[in-house]
């Protein structure tokens, strides 16, 4: 079955089939129950999941919103517009500081128990432990450096705050093995759609990231999880789109054969793309060097950013800039090569963070570079459509998740439906390209920061590559 060979790219025998279970109802480790034998107070604890997660996702979104205003002076716009109107001086000092706090919060969080378990590790392989404090002041901290400027995802401490509120009320209520799991991974995808607003987008990244697939018992919690999670944080985070993009008209011929061109483009570049990620992730610094290379990366991004501010922080600023279009050829070639660069530098020093937005604005923003070159050749079609095709079919390929992908693009931008078909065939060609050249995604290539359990990463597609969150 589809989920069975899923488990086998990820785990091989250290994860069992996930087939479903009788009206018996088992609890074997490893099965997803029948919808009819998840019990009442799975659904009670599933509905207190929802809303953990989605006051987790304000609690971090007001750390980070807190820190951001801290560090550069101003309460409204955009994070590298504020960073255009301080001087150069404290641009740098705000980045080096970054890096000195991140550095030193980690090295105090590793010698005390470190910062917490995966969500990925603990689905996927039925092992490992996700302590709700510890993962609470890491996605405190990991909120600090992105809000100082590191150039990773706000999403991350939302999402694991949500998988750990999923683990603790499971752990405190005794629900069977296979109701924890789910609850766990409906958690993750709920801190991910209430921080984005993305209702349908954060069930399917449930649905195609922790649990590769989807059926009947898995969709029912996965929805109702994000989009109770996303309605609480409605009462202090934004109902509407992430990303303001202009009306688009329907693709004619040109964003088709586009589309049909840059999929596999795409597809390559991710490859590349989550090799440096293994690469980062397997070399991250321990011990005292800790308190010395998040310090140097920051200060180095912060110089970088007095050139180009919009490779500051997540990558939202950027995403918004390739999709209203209009930048200068030598722009949108230097945004695209740095923005990975500095990604895989931040995740490198040990800084601790998502990679959902970078890699969707590293996709953005090269879409919009292939576009502005493509209209050379084929003029007709807005910049904003590149865009959004590029971060579509980048995204796909880089996490492994196509219907999750589209879903993102539809609902973060709202006006991206009018071309629909040619997302889809970027996506298409961009994940099969990827996939025939590496099994491994962003999340599956990054490993883990540290040992926090017992259980160890299990190998992807069985090169014996660590999986991580």
């Amino acid at each position: 079955m589809v989920v069975r060979a899923w488990r086998r790219q990820r785990g091989g025998a250290a994860c069992e089939d996930r087939a479903v279970t009788g009206a018996s109802g088992s609890t074997r480790p490893g099965l997803v129950p029948q919808l009819a034998d998840l019990s009442l107070r799975f659904w009670v604890l599933l509905v207190l999941t929802g809303i953990a997660a989605g006051l987790g996702a304000m609690a971090m979104m007001a750390v980070l919103r807190a820190v951001q205003h801290a560090a550069l002076g101003y309460h409204l716009g955009e994070y590298s517009t504020a960073a255009l109107h301080v001087s150069s001086v404290r641009l740098v000092a705000v980045l080096a500081i970054g890096g000195l706090v991140t550095g030193v919060g980690l090295w105090l969080m590793r010698r005390h128990g470190g910062t917490g378990g995966e969500p990925t590790q603990v689905v996927w392989t039925g092992t490992g432990s996700l302590p709700l404090g510890r993962t609470l002041v890491s996605g405190a901290l990991s909120e600090v450096s992105v809000g100082m400027g590191a150039s990773l995802g706000r999403e991350a401490a939302p999402q694991h705050t949500g998988a750990a509120s999923g683990a603790a009320l499971a752990r405190w209520f005794g629900l069977p093995t296979d109701q924890r799991t789910l609850l766990i991974a409906c958690g993750a995808g709920a801190g991910l759609a209430a921080v984005y607003n993305v209702p349908l987008a954060g069930a399917l990244f449930t649905l195609e990231i922790y649990l590769g697939a989807v059926s009947l018992p898995l969709v029912v919690p996965a929805l109702a999880a994000a989009s109770i999670a996303t309605g609480v944080a409605w009462l202090t985070l934004p109902a509407h789109a992430v990303y303001s993009v202009p009306v688009l008209p329907s693709p004619g011929v040109s964003l088709m054969v586009f589309a049909v061109v840059i999929g596999p483009v795409l597809g390559l570049a991710s490859v590349g793309y989550i090799k440096s990620i293994a690469w980062a992730g397997a070399r991250q610094p321990k011990g005292r060097l800790l308190l010395v290379e998040p310090l140097v990366v920051f200060t180095g991004l912060g110089l970088l950013a007095l050139r180009y501010p919009l490779l500051l922080g997540n990558g939202v600023d950027l995403a918004q800039f390739a999709f209203l279009g209009g930048a200068g050829l030598g722009t949108l070639v230097a945004l695209s090569a740095l923005k990975p660069l500095v990604t895989v530098a931040c995740l490198r020093s040990g800084a601790y963070g998502g990679l959902f937005t970078p890699t969707l604005s590293f996709g953005a923003v090269s879409g919009a570079l292939a576009g502005h070159l493509w209209g050379m050749v084929w003029p007709g079609t807005p910049a904003s459509s590149y865009a959004i095709v590029g971060a579509a079919g980048l995204l796909a390929a880089a996490i492994g998740a196509p219907v999750s992908a589209v879903a993102f693009v539809l609902e973060l931008t709202h006006t991206a439906s009018p071309v629909m078909a040619p997302i889809i065939i970027a996506v298409v060609g961009a994940t099969l390209t990827a996939r025939r050249l590496d099994v491994r995604t962003i999340y599956t290539a990054r490993g883990a920061p540290e040992a926090t359990s017992a259980a160890t990463y299990p190998p992807a597609g069985g090169r014996g590559d660590s999986s991580g969150g």
